[in-house]
């Protein structure tokens, strides 16, 4: 039995194997030889698909996706920390299909239309605080984007207006356009487009098992001194100059570091005491990857603005925003001021109809229940792992997991840049998925698997991540 996709075949089995045909472009042409000679894919190094076949996913369902050729892979990364109802889910093609039958398109520029108006008011309702305000975005780095912008405008408007830089984390990733990426605290990343925009300084992050020595074994204290290197940045650079502090519940790039415990309220107490915004970058995070649908909550801090997008539609339409505190609005309440920014496609009347019924989905599967109740069995899973000499930490939150992988684990020896190319590029990236697992091995830091899968699966699929983990990293340990 076959199920045909776009103009390709693809076996509904879940075995592993080769399909009998393989997709085809309109013009005849192999999806793999068009790809390579048309498609600009992002983050890709294209030198890596000379002579060989660039990896084509045609369908997906569940926890699963599948390639041109009929092979099945988990997802362990939920497309891009992105899908947490899973794939193929015909209600939210139906909210879609329903919402362009009715109205397709209209901007958010001085008009309204219901879809954006129901899904501001339900992200307010499960905000904490007065986080009330729901700026629409296509995505993540538009809505980091507009955070910044917004707190710049709000201290000229109350009166400080030299009040604009920003500080963040050291190797956190906060988006691509320009403010977004000086953010961002990559060097790769970001030196092909410097000059960027000025103003933004980091710190460091919470990697508890890259701490300073004498805080290893003491995460509060290790949570109070990397706290503590923000109020001395603020210091710095003065407190008349900064306007916010952009951090990530738990930081993806480097590998998911978790907040030790108290880390964010003594940022929070920072923040106040300097009269500087906090903002909690959620792109990745909200949304039940870390449990509840805002990962602030999760762990007990109220910010000024919280910036999502991925797991708002489950991927199934782009959509970002920003929530900003009643606080923030109030200078733009009456009067001529307006906030003078936003996207043509920003809270698109489909995305919106998408998010709501992907909202919907979670609530009524108890999705963020299902996470509490599960991450302790996946971090479980997971922790088997540190039996084999190359895994040198397990560390997450919730379904969002990173695993460090060493040279040494008894002295914590990372890998040197050739082997790290050699590590990730030249065994793990194909490995991974010729075991049936799409996950990321990612070096922006130290080496590092992360996972975040859907969050539908439980044991059967935790099991299954972790054997061919277990496989593939044992390989990987006899290469080295």
């Amino acid at each position: 039995m076959t199920t045909t996709v776009q103009n390709t075949t693809v076996p509904t089995t879940t075995a592993q194997g080769s399909a009998t045909q393989v997709g085809h472009t309109r013009a005849g042409t192999s999806y793999s030889d068009a790809a390579r000679e048309h498609l600009w894919m992002h983050f890709t190094r294209h030198s890596s698909y000379d002579g060989a076949d660039v990896p084509t996913i045609v369908r997906g369902e569940g926890a699963y996706v599948y390639d041109a050729f009929g092979r099945r892979y988990l997802d362990g990364l939920a497309g891009l920390f992105t899908v947490q109802v899973g794939h193929g889910r015909t209600e939210l093609a139906e909210a879609a299909r329903r919402q362009m039958e009715q109205l397709a398109y209209f901007p958010l520029w001085s008009y309204a239309h219901p879809q954006a108006i129901e899904l501001a008011e339900r992200l307010a309702g499960q905000t904490p605080g007065d986080l009330n305000r729901v700026f629409f975005t296509t995505g993540g780095g538009e809505a980091v984007e507009s955070a910044w912008k917004l707190a710049k405008q709000y201290y000229k408007l109350t009166g400080r207006p030299t009040k604009h830089k920003v500080i963040s984390r050291s190797i956190a990733y906060h988006g691509t356009p320009q403010g977004a990426l000086s953010i961002t605290g990559i060097p790769f990343a970001k030196t092909p487009f410097e000059p960027l925009v000025p103003g933004a300084f980091k710190v460091p992050n919470t990697n508890q098992y890259r701490a300073p020595e004498e805080f290893r074994d003491d995460p509060e204290a290790f949570g109070r001194w990397a706290a503590d290197r923000i109020a001395e940045a603020i210091e710095f650079e003065g407190p008349e100059t900064v306007a916010a502090v952009f951090l990530e519940p738990v930081q993806n790039s480097g590998g998911c570091f978790p907040p030790p415990p108290g880390y964010f309220q003594r940022v929070r107490e920072i923040c106040d005491s300097y009269d500087v915004l906090l903002v909690s970058d959620e792109v990745i995070c909200a949304f039940g990857r870390i449990g509840e649908m805002f990962a602030c909550t999760d762990f007990g801090y109220t910010p000024d603005i919280v910036t999502c997008a991925k797991g708002m539609t489950s991927g199934y339409a782009p959509l970002g925003a920003m929530i900003a505190s009643d606080a923030l609005f109030e200078p733009f309440r009456s009067g001529t001021t307006t906030f003078p920014h936003g996207y043509t496609f920003g809270g698109h009347p489909v995305s919106t109809a998408v998010a709501m019924a992907n909202l919907d989905i979670m609530e009524r599967e108890g999705l963020t229940a299902h996470v509490h109740e599960n991450a302790p069995r996946f971090r479980a899973a997971l922790e088997r792992l540190r039996d084999l000499p190359i895994v040198g930490d397990v560390r997450g939150a919730g379904y969002f997991y990173g695993i460090e992988l060493v040279k040494d684990k008894a002295t914590r020896e990372t890998f040197d840049e050739a082997e790290s190319e050699r590590l990730l590029r030249g065994f793990l990236s194909t490995a991974l998925m010729d075991a049936g697992l799409y996950c990321r091995a990612d070096d922006r830091g130290d080496p590092v698997i992360q996972l975040a899968p859907p969050l539908i699966i439980g044991e059967r699929e935790f099991d299954e991540i972790e054997s061919a983990l277990r496989d593939v990293l044992t390989r990987a340990g006899d290469l080295l």
